[in-house]
């Protein structure tokens, strides 16, 4: 929001300086980004009159004028300007004048000097010259009441700063020179000086006819038929320079007015070319297949999502957008159709972005305009179209047709002293209360210790406590609001020993040669489909970008994305992980402080290795990660838990290569070779090997608990076993775990590993040779060799039950 500071200070001038104003405001909420001058520094120029115009003897471009500019004596000035004439008032610079600098950067000071032999005792100016604008076609024409030797900085308000504001999506009600006053007065206790109108006669009885299709899109409808008018009439200079300095490009007279009172009053506004509306208008939802030719050029498809005005042949605008080519205004238009009207936000809000375009009117219909004054907004603007236009005896009003179809419901919102205070942090009485409440025009009933307010019609931010509140904090002075220490008992607590935190994870994954990414929660619907078979994933509603337009269920697609990415680089080895969140559809979930119903949003780390196991080097030779090295990493993971891995298949993974991670029995995640199918899609030369796994599994981790060391010595024995080819060495070990744990004699067996898989010569062709090592140990006494080998009967004896081993 940008605004002339002398605009602002018609309706309220507080007794402060420009700098004390720009604080106030930031303080306040209404961040003041940018303060500027309206022109820059120059001296000594000042209003003139032109009483004589001779030719230059010795140039055929150059006239020499006499030029009177209010000292009593006409100065001698040569002027090349093609439109220069007797009686034209422009700004001069005298001699000793100082003007803005040229190309060269330097300040362009004026002298008593000669141009071809003739004296010049000044310089006429341009707008160009004196840096208020690019225009350089002549001299700078000046209305012809312009005082004669008058300041011009003065008679053409230079003397003014530009404000900058970034409103927050909440503070609608600033959208205007208007709103800002009204925070300026409720601040400081200035008066305010609203803009007064005198309601005109009216001359005619003539009403458009105007049909409201859509109550959910338009709630109060209000239109005027204005006839006569001189769109060819100049709009005045003091409603061009509160336009430009502003943000807004004259560009004549009836489109001025309109957005001039909608920077003043925040309504935005338009004006229909009557004689080009096809009988009466419809408010209404578009339909599909409708089009319309806007304003800036653009042709855009309708649909019923939409709102839309239309005339009995064609759509003649979009509801709160903008207005159409067909029956835009001209410089030949003589009769107008004057349209103010609440649409509702939620009517208003993404139609705009849906078209990769912003229009000033939509950014305030979206967040909400005022509903109660718009037939004195009416008023304005055409008491405005009157004075420039035409005046009233040409210009010819029509009554003001006003439909109230629905309104908004300012339903009162309670704000308790108590709470105040305690929000706050400042003993606030009901007294400051109310008085901040009536500065603020906030209209509230008053028992002990609690306030009824009920919100203004232009203010759509108040709907609950905290919003009062905020208004109490802002009016009262965030400054004022006391910086104390906070007073609840600080102690470290101690973390449990049980539970890893999530920056110990990451050290740990670090520590094996991974690097840490960072993606979007927001990924490609393609990749939920490739990399988690999610047919039906959980869209976001108003997506930041078409490619990123669902919820990841898991993390491998980012991983994917991310390799790749670097592949492009020629960066041929990647290890990297994430660790974030994924969004799973869940009835059981319940609302929570951090959780939705339907959803379960589960923390899930993620790693991708692709490419050599190992930095090239003269110490190992090169090879490309596979399976198990991967494996190998997340067993380091999750030491001392022991991980089993079950032969698994997953529509992201190579049918052959991947498997189900199991810890205690339940699954936490998987692991494997990306499937050759999106090997090829993504454009991979190689496979990656990925995994993930469930945070919660990694957090969780037991307690050391003290064992007695052994000081006898271990003993070896190893153990080949023949079995189906079908039969994972998982399932043999997981039969060795179970006869250990419950066979006594077998409770000296330390450890237990897979050493060797042998097939070929010597067995049968469905058949293989897996070789186990066993380490036994006792803490008590060396261990005999009958101990042992009872031991070891035992375990050859499980193996065969129920697998059908048998010794190699």
């Amino acid at each position: 929001m940008q605004f002339s500071e002398n605009w602002l200070r018609t309706m309220v001038d507080p007794k402060m300086t420009s700098d004390e104003l720009s604080h106030l405001l930031t303080m306040s909420g209404l961040e003041v980004e940018e303060v500027e001058p309206v022109a820059p520094p120059f001296t000594n120029v000042v209003v003139a009159e032109i009483r004589e115009i001779n030719k230059h003897p010795d140039a055929d471009r150059l006239n020499v004028c006499q030029v009177d500019v209010g000292t009593g004596t006409l100065l001698n000035i040569v002027c090349g300007a093609p439109n220069v004439r007797v009686g034209m008032r422009v700004p001069c610079a005298m001699a000793g004048a100082v003007l803005p600098p040229g190309p060269d950067g330097k300040p362009f000071l004026i002298k008593v000097g000669k141009l071809r032999g003739v004296e010049s005792q000044g310089m006429l100016c341009s707008a160009r010259e004196l840096k208020l604008s690019e225009d350089h076609g002549g001299l700078m024409d000046l209305p012809s009441d312009a005082p004669v030797g008058q300041n011009f900085r003065d008679y053409y308000q230079l003397n003014d700063l530009k404000f900058t504001i970034k409103l927050t999506p909440n503070k609608a009600d600033c959208l205007s020179v208007l709103g800002v006053a009204r925070e300026v007065s409720a601040l400081t206790g200035t008066p305010l000086h609203l803009p007064t109108t005198k309601e005109l006669p009216v001359t005619l009885t003539e009403k458009l006819a105007v049909k409201v299709s859509a109550p959910d899109l338009c709630g109060r409808f209000c239109g005027r038929v204005i006839r006569g008018v001189n769109a060819k009439a100049e709009t005045p200079d003091w409603m061009k320079q509160r336009l430009e300095r502003s943000g807004q490009r004259p560009i004549s007279a009836l489109v001025d007015i309109s957005n001039y009172v909608m920077l003043e009053l925040g309504r935005p506004t338009h004006v229909f070319d009557l004689d080009k509306i096809q009988g009466g208008l419809e408010v209404r939802w578009g339909k599909a297949g409708e089009s319309l030719k806007l304003l800036n050029g653009n042709t855009v498809d309708v649909d019923e999502w939409v709102g839309v005005i239309a005339d009995e042949k064609e759509i003649e605008s979009l509801a709160g957008i903008m207005g159409g080519d067909s029956t835009a205004v001209t410089l030949d238009t003589q009769n107008i159709y004057l349209e103010a009207a609440f649409w509702w936000p939620s009517a208003i809000q993404g139609r705009a972005r849906r078209y990769n375009f912003s229009t000033d009117a939509a950014h305030r219909f979206e967040r909400g305009v005022d509903f109660e004054n718009i037939v004195e907004h009416i008023e304005r603007i055409s008491a405005l179209i009157v004075e420039i236009c035409g005046g009233s005896e040409q210009v010819k009003l029509g009554p003001v047709d006003d439909q109230i179809i629905q309104l908004p419901q300012r339903s009162p919102v309670k704000l308790r002293t108590a709470r105040a205070q305690k929000v706050i942090g400042v003993a606030l009485t009901d007294a400051q209360i109310a008085d901040i409440f009536t500065r603020l025009n906030l209209q509230f009933t008053h028992q002990d210790g609690e306030f009824l307010v009920t919100p203004p019609s232009y203010r759509f931010d108040i709907e609950i406590e905290e919003d009062l509140i905020e208004e109490v904090a802002r009016v009262y002075g965030f400054e004022n609001i006391p910086a104390l220490p906070p007073v609840a008992a600080n102690a470290m607590l101690v973390a449990p020993e049980n539970q890893r935190s999530l920056f110990a994870i990451r050290r740990l994954i670090a520590d094996q040669d991974y690097q840490e990414v960072i993606n979007y929660s927001f990924v490609e619907e393609a990749w939920e489909k490739d990399f988690a078979g999610n047919a039906a994933p959980i869209r976001v509603v108003n997506p930041i970008a078409s490619q990123m337009s669902v919820m990841r269920t898991n993390l491998l697609g980012s991983l994917i994305a991310n390799a790749r990415y670097n592949l492009n680089r020629k960066v041929s080895r990647v290890r990297i992980f994430e660790m974030g969140a994924v969004y799973l559809r869940d009835e059981a979930v319940q609302d929570g402080p951090l959780s939705v119903a339907g959803y379960h949003q589960p923390k899930h780390l993620a790693a991708l290795a692709y490419g050599p196991v190992a930095e090239e080097q003269w110490g190992m030779a090169a090879r490309n990660a596979d399976f198990f090295d991967v494996k190998a990493d997340l067993e380091a993971l999750f030491a001392p838990l022991s991980l089993k891995f079950v032969k698994d298949e997953h529509v992201a993974l190579h049918p052959g290569r991947s498997a189900r991670i199991e810890l205690a029995g339940k699954a936490i995640g998987f692991i494997g070779e990306l499937h050759p199918r999106l090997q090829q899609k993504y454009d991979l030369p190689l496979a990656p090997v990925v995994f993930e796994v469930e945070i919660s599994a990694l957090q969780t981790v037991q307690v050391p608990v003290y064992q007695e060391i052994s000081k006898f010595q271990a003993v070896s024995r190893d153990l080949a076993l023949v079995v189906k080819q079908d039969i994972p060495a998982q399932n043999l070990a997981d039969a060795f775990a179970a006869e250990i744990q419950k066979n006594a004699a077998c409770h000296i067996v330390q450890s237990v590993t897979l050493f060797d898989e042998y097939r070929g010569k010597g067995l049968a062709e469905d058949e293989k040779s897996l070789a186990f090592r066993f380490s036994l140990q006792d803490t008590q006494s060396t261990l005999q060799d009958d101990r042992v080998e009872a031991a070891m009967t035992a375990l050859t004896a499980a193996a065969a039950a129920q697998y059908a081993a048998k010794l190699r």
